[in-house]
Formats: C-alpha cells, structure tokens, sequence
C-alpha cells in the first residue's frame, strides 16, 4: 500500500507506520509505502495522523498512448472491485512527456472500465464524482502507469471533530505532522498561544492521549467495498481505543478574537477532548508563562497572506513576548512570511521546510532558557 503525505512528513510517516507494525516501510516523495493485510489497512486509516489517503495499488503497466492505457485498464478484471449497480470516480495525478491533461486519462479509463461492463454485462456502472461506490487513482510516472484503489476516500485531514472555522484554518494533518516534528510527547504542558479554530490544541490531545486520529471520522471510502469486514473494522477500533492513555499536564490555547475562542471550543467539543484542552480569550502578547515546569508551545501566527497587519512589529512582539515572558519554554511557530522572522529578534535553533498549502513555509524553533529573565532584572 501507498500512505500519501506532505512534503517534509516522509520520516515521521514511515516511523509512525513501523509503530504501527506495517513491514517494508519505505520512503518516497510525499508518499511511504508499506505492507500490511485488509486489518492494517483499516487500523492506518483510523490512526495515522500524517497520512492524506491511503492507497491499495492493484496494477501496474507501461503506457505510451491512449491505446496502451485502454488495452491496460482492460487488462484487469473490474468485476472483482465493483460491480454493474455501483458508481466509481477516477482521479488522475500525471508526470508524463506522453499524456499532458489529467481529465482525458480519467475519462480513457473510465471508457475502458464501462466498456468491459458492457461487453460482459450489457449494463455499465455510473459515474459518481461525490459519493463514488470505489475511487480509483491513476498515477503516470512517465512511462509507468500505477492503477490504486483509493481506501480512504475524501482526504484523511478530514478528521470530523471540525465544523467551525477562521479565515485559514491549519489543515489537521499539517497539524499534527508539526506537532511531531517538534517532539510534543504528552509528557509535559502545552500552549497554543494563537489558537485560532483550535485545530493544533485538538491534535496535540489525541497526541498526548494516544487516541487514534481519524476516531470522529464519519465514513471511510473502503466501508464501501465488497470485501467491506464490519466486524474486523470494529475489532481494530476497539484494540487501538484499549491503547488510549492518560495525561496529567495542561493543554491550554489563547485567542485574542472572542468568536475564534467560541470555535475552538465546539471544536474540542466534537473532538470529546473538552476534559483535556481549556480555552481562553487572551492577547499573547498580554501574557506569560503560567506553569512551573518545562513549556512546550505551538502555534500558527498569521503570515500577511489572510489578514492585514504590521508584520514587522508583529514578529517583534513574538519574540519580545517569548523572552520576557516565557523562559523554560520550547516555542515553535511555523511561518510563510520568511523575511519576518528576521524581526522575532531571536536565534532559531531549528528550521525546517514545509508547505502550507502552496505556499513554502519554515517551521522554527526557539528554546527560551531559564534563568535569563532574573539575569536581564539583575541588571537593571
């Protein structure tokens, strides 16, 4: 199987496969692939966070005109993956100097799938482009032609616990893959100073407790097949929620927008993680550090991209706030507005690049030191 990601998630992907206990992991570009039987394939849809789909390839051939591609897609047995009354959709992704337009692949594959249901049959199964029976996945590496079951159906970022949103809501799987990175455990208190819908507080919960992430999720494309096992389905869910932990630390986020605030509070609602995560009208640069121990803090500061502020005098506030106000601390913020890291005013002992959507984005780290604080006061 194929666990699609973003860029820069590959080795953590792969790790949380091996935990899982998928064989073969190896990695690629945005993508890991791994072995694993019908059971795996439900258990990495319920609990990866880091994985946008879950593909089960079923055929590979090498394609170098349309001809090839219709004798190809022929080649396989349809009937055994759908049959005459169901509905399928195809989605095409393409690297190729032979086919330059997506929609004409999908639609010579489609031709090919209906018209060896006809020959067999005399009946065709439809096109569903929203709730299809099966979702096929074509993908053209130049001459090689992978032909995939996709088991997940819409985007594993769609994790369910989310309905209200702000202007650019962090995608959940961007969110999680963050919080990884930066080694967020559970073992200690957590602060998402700028909490926006509350989407990284919600992941950093069933992150800490060990509740698998796609749980809320209401549906999965694979409930639709005709192999579809309820009963193993429900066994593997059972097993991973026996695997659930406690946690004995705070995970805290801050707004400053009071509609943001009532948001994120329906949101950790639906997520049923409201006996973990606590909300609070707050401006960040208004606070400091509440806890004794160690502080572990994450956020997504706006970048200029969706709202209209002073980001020069912004990013000075980040760090200003950080350093008087924080020591202890582990703070880490991702950013596509790199020229404004320049005014944080601090040392990022770590950079890593990521993608926000299209835009290219670095997510920085910040260690603030005990001590340094009573050290600036001893010198006034």
């Amino acid at each position: 199987m194929i666990a699609k990601t973003f860029f820069g998630f590959e080795e953590i992907l792969a790790k949380e496969l091996t935990l899982l206990g998928a064989q073969n992991v190896q990695q690629g570009v945005r993508m890991v692939s791994f072995v694993g039987d019908k059971g795996f394939m439900y258990k990495a849809n319920l609990a990866l966070r880091t994985a946008l789909k879950i593909l089960k390839p079923i055929h590979s051939l090498r394609v170098y005109n349309e001809q090839s591609l219709y004798k190809g897609i022929q080649s396989i047995n349809w009937q055994e993956y759908i049959n005459v009354n169901q509905s399928f959709v195809v989605d095409v992704t393409l690297n190729s100097d032979h086919f330059n337009h997506s929609q004409f692949v999908a639609l010579k594959t489609k031709d090919a799938i209906v018209d060896q249901f006809r020959e067999k049959t005399g009946k065709r199964p439809d096109i569903d482009k929203d709730f299809p029976d099966l979702r096929i996945n074509i993908h053209i590496h130049k001459e090689e032609c992978s032909v995939a079951l996709d088991t997940s159906g819409s985007s594993l970022h769609h994790r369910g616990y989310r309905t209200a949103t702000n202007i650019a809501p962090i995608n959940e799987v961007l969110a999680a893959g963050m919080l990884l990175l930066s080694g967020w455990d559970g073992q200690g208190d957590f602060l998402d100073p700028m909490c926006g819908s509350g989407t990284i507080l919600a992941e950093a919960a069933m992150i800490a407790c060990n509740i698998p992430a796609n749980i809320n999720r209401k549906e999965f494309a694979f409930e639709k097949w005709n192999d579809w096992d309820n009963s193993l389905f429900e066994t593997i869910m059972e097993s991973l929620m026996k695997k659930t932990k406690e946690f004995h630390y705070t995970i805290k986020g801050y707004d400053k927008a009071p509609s943001a605030v009532a948001k994120a509070k329906d949101n950790i609602r639906n997520a049923n993680l409201d006996d973990y995560v606590t909300i609070e009208q707050q401006n960040f640069f208004e606070t400091e550090k509440q806890n004794k121990g160690p502080l572990h803090i994450l956020f997504n500061p706006p970048y200029g991209e969706r709202l209209d502020i002073d980001m020069e005098r912004f990013y000075r506030e980040i760090g200003d706030t950080l350093k008087q106000g924080y020591p202890n601390t582990n703070a880490w913020f991702i950013t596509a507005n790199i020229e404004a890291l320049k005014y944080v005013g601090l040392k990022p002992s770590r950079k890593i690049k990521l993608f926000n959507g299209k835009l290219e984005a670095r997510l920085v780290k910040y260690e603030m030191y005990e001590g340094s604080k009573k050290a600036k006061f001893q010198q006034n």
